[in-house]
């Protein structure tokens, strides 16, 4: 037997649908990160971008279990002295309830160019209404 090595030509990717609404924001974005690497597929190789297109919609319904809401800070640094910037997770989730799918993804995500062209699939829409309808995206049961 002879192990076979999958090619980028030879790829076909999907289009996937996960609806967030009642489900924790770390398993969405744990199985997103899943069909975005290819972890799903016979063919997977962690050296070849293989995964398939996610599209994540119901983000402002997705939930943060415990007391993260309060807890847990979203900081990034600017480059600037003092510049460490800081927003909680309740405002950030009222705010801009994409990006914080969003980051949640990328941190499940290798930090390498697989990654992060694994990354330019996903996309990530606040109500049940997307984009994609052309590209006739199957429903992923969580």
């Amino acid at each position: 037997m002879s192990t076979t090595m999958p090619k980028a030509g030879e790829i076909s990717r999907k289009w996937y649908v996960l609806d967030a609404a009642g489900k924790p924001l770390g398993r969405t974005a744990a199985l997103a990160a899943h069909i975005l690497n290819g972890k799903h597929k016979p063919t997977y190789a962690p050296h070849v971008d293989c995964g398939d297109h996610v599209i994540i919609i119901n983000a402002e319904k997705a939930v943060l279990t415990g007391k993260k809401l309060e807890q847990k800070y979203y900081r990034h640094h600017t480059g600037w002295i003092g510049g460490l910037k800081e927003i909680r997770y309740d405002a950030l989730m009222k705010e801009n309830p994409e990006k914080a799918m969003m980051l949640a993804v990328k941190g499940m995500l290798p930090s390498n160019t697989v990654g992060a062209n694994s990354l330019k699939r996903c996309r990530v829409f606040k109500g049940a209404e997307h984009t994609h309808a052309a590209q006739n995206p199957e429903m992923w049961s969580l």
